[in-house]
């Protein structure tokens, strides 16, 4: 679902060098106070005892997709897995006036490798982007998303029913204050296509379908900041998800289906710091955004009369951080995603995604976090057939920061 970025990172690193060489020749910098550049990020290592097992590219992390269904798919029960992928690397500055306006970037990546480097330690583009006034362009967290929701778990990946996707983008933000925020943006487009049972009727077809992108996502959020009690934030998204076959005259099949979907998140805040951290989302041909499961598009019908269908899908998401104290804390919640399959998917295809936690958090110095967590997921297919996971994860992590070096 996200793809691999590892070929971006030498052309983000310049831009982000390019960046912060900017910041400091820019005219008008002379006075420090005026400008911040800062490096950070942490190192984190985790021990996972996995009592069930998962896809071995994805065994850092519980993500509900990648249990199989299948016993002994990817070998007997039980694994111990000790990882440093999570670790984090990251540069950010800023300046208050440039031309009048302020200006701002970030630059960030950790080690957990996706796409064609998934299972692998290496290096994974998170953040890339620069903010001058209204205007942001780069790859930051979609519009469509929001990371507020993201509960204070320990496992990488986190709750599977929830937007989540750091995507490259233009984006104008028309109010930005302590109560009301509006944004737009156009964002790149991914197509997520499964062919379903069309490779039993012409396997040459099913291996050549492919996404045809031929416009950017549209993606708009609205957030209502209510004071002390928390926010409440409505997003929204159209997409145009195209497909297209190789080698085929005119290629054909190929045709566009419309995507959409609406993503209603909050905080709630209870007492001096706990909150509650809620989201449900629903629509059609969403899945690429989601943090877990499903897919875009899928064919509809019978034999002989075949169509795409942008695939429905609704995720819920809800978590509560509870603050013992300032050094103790506990994070706890359930999330789902469920897809409506298409009547042409294929018997093992993903259907519905469960994922829940539970956790005991140390902070003895804001460098310091250790903690323990339970965690458990569950996948059932198309076919009704199921299986679940459940491990236990143990996490000491160091931040550093160097502060405002200008």
């Amino acid at each position: 679902m996200f793809p691999s970025q590892t070929g971006a990172l030498r052309p983000a690193l310049l831009c982000g060098l390019s960046a912060a060489a900017l910041l400091v020749a820019l005219p008008g910098a002379a006075q420090a106070q005026d400008r911040t550049f800062e490096v950070y990020g942490f190192a984190d290592a985790d021990y996972i005892q996995d009592f069930r097992r998962v896809d071995p590219d994805w065994e850092a992390t519980l993500r509900p997709s990648k249990i199989p269904t299948i016993p002994g798919q990817f070998g007997g029960d039980g694994e111990s897995i000790i990882s440093v992928r999570q670790t984090r690397f990251g540069v950010k500055g800023g300046q208050d006036d440039v031309d009048g306006l302020p200006f701002e970037f970030k630059f960030e990546f950790d080690f957990f490798g996706v796409g064609s480097d998934a299972g692998q330690t290496t290096i994974r583009l998170r953040h890339a982007y620069g903010v001058w006034g209204h205007f942001l362009a780069g790859q930051t967290n979609s519009l469509f998303m929001d990371g507020d929701i993201f509960p204070n778990v320990i496992d990488y990946w986190g709750p599977a029913g929830m937007v989540f996707l750091r995507n490259p983008q233009a984006r104008w933000t028309f109010v930005d204050n302590d109560t009301y925020r509006f944004a737009i943006a156009a964002e790149k487009p991914g197509n997520d296509i499964d062919p379903g049972r069309i490779r039993e009727i012409d396997p040459n077809i099913g291996a050549n379908i492919q996404a045809h992108d031929n416009v950017p996502d549209l993606t708009a959020q609205f957030r209502y900041t209510g004071g002390e009690w928390g926010y409440v934030q409505l997003a929204g998204i159209l997409r145009n998800l195209g497909f297209e076959t190789l080698g085929t005259v005119d290629n054909r099949p190929k045709g566009n289906e419309l995507g959409y979907g609406l993503n209603l998140t909050s905080n709630i805040m209870v007492g001096h710091k706990d909150k509650i951290l809620a989201g449900v989302v629903a629509g059609k041909g969403i899945a690429s955004y989601m943090n877990d499961g499903g897919t875009d598009l899928a064919p509809e019908g019978v034999p002989g009369d075949l169509s795409a269908e942008a695939v429905n899908l609704v995720g819920i998401s809800l978590y509560y951080d509870h603050y013992w104290n300032d050094r103790w804390s506990t994070s706890f919640g359930w999330s789902q995603t469920k897809v409506d399959n298409t009547d042409f998917q294929a018997p093992e295809a993903f259907q519905t995604g469960q994922y829940a936690s539970i956790n005991l958090l140390f902070t003895p110095a804001p460098e310091l976090l250790f903690g323990g967590e339970f965690l458990w997921g569950q996948r059932e297919d198309n076919d009704d057939r199921s299986a679940e996971d459940y491990r236990i994860q143990l996490t000491a992590k160091y931040n550093f920061s160097s502060g405002n070096i200008l």
